[in-house]
């Protein structure tokens, strides 16, 4: 089952089903007011489908598409793909061991990512730092958690980063990270009651300048050497997230050292199974 949230004519906050073509708007009630209140329940399939719906829409560029968020916590994890490792070895010599040490250690590196101000949805914009002019996208297949961190299912993750920022000085990851529109989530959340196979989840990306295909990309979670369930585990420890939480699990996909994002570029992100994120990229 797929789940989103929408605007509607008359600009209201809506949570939807999407089936095939069509987005089936559910009336939300007293048990449940919104999207991360069904997340929560035992089983949020069998909520959900409790829930009326109103007449379906057609799928098209009139559907105002939002972030599958409410007020969960959105963390991620880095240095989980060989790719990555090699990658942020490359941004700086002073944080080279640093990056060789936490792939092979038993603790992963896990960041807080966003506040849900700072996510954008399908066809939202994502934002470039103004300080910043080494940019990329990292597409980064994401676990969605309920209160108690059982892994109900998965999105598509940006994790948008600057990596002159980050690679200038390790200290400098949260402001390389995280800042208005930071982090892409979307175009739904598609819920399991298992999991696919790690080697299953194909993962492309595509980014699109002036009307041409610049990068062109896949991975797999079948090159990541941490499991879900290592990284949620970690996450866990000594911590709560009563609303529940959205964790992108790395990236396998890094552009050359001389690519950077610009303004005006489109960013796709398939995961296969799950969906494409499309954003469009800004820079303030």
């Amino acid at each position: 089952m797929n789940v989103t949230k929408f605007l509607d004519q008359a600009d209201s906050v809506r949570v939807g089903i999407v089936e095939s073509d069509q987005l089936l708007p559910l009336q939300l009630g007293e048990n449940y007011s919104t999207l991360a209140e069904l997340l929560a329940t035992e089983n949020p399939s069998t909520a959900i489908r409790s829930l009326v719906t109103d007449a379906p829409l057609s799928i098209d560029d009139t559907i105002r598409w939002l972030p599958p968020i409410d007020n969960q916590e959105v963390w991620a994890a880095g240095v989980t793909y060989k790719r990555s490792q090699t990658a942020r070895m490359e941004e700086s010599e002073a944080a080279a061991s640093c990056y060789d040490r936490v792939y092979q250690a038993d603790r992963p590196e896990l960041f807080f990512k966003a506040t849900p101000h700072r996510v954008s949805g399908h066809k939202q914009p994502l934002r470039i730092r103004s300080d910043a002019t080494w940019n990329v996208p990292e597409p980064e297949i994401t676990l969605v958690l309920n209160p108690q961190f059982k892994i109900i299912g998965l999105t598509v993750g940006n994790d948008m980063s600057s990596r002159d920022i980050e690679g200038e000085n390790p200290l400098y990851l949260p402001q390389a990270k995280c800042y208005d529109q930071c982090a892409g989530l979307g175009p739904w959340i598609t819920l399991f009651d298992t999991l696919p196979a790690m080697n299953e989840l194909h993962v492309d990306l595509k980014i699109n300048r002036d009307g041409q295909i610049i990068f062109d990309q896949q991975t797999s979670g079948a090159e990541m050497a941490r499991s879900f369930e290592d990284l949620v585990g970690w996450l866990s420890r000594d911590n709560s997230m009563p609303s529940g939480a959205f964790l992108m699990t790395g990236t396998g996909i890094v552009p050359s050292n001389d690519f950077t994002l610009q303004p005006g570029d489109l960013v796709h992100i398939s995961i296969a199974g799950i969906g494409t994120l499309s954003n469009p990229i800004v820079q303030a």
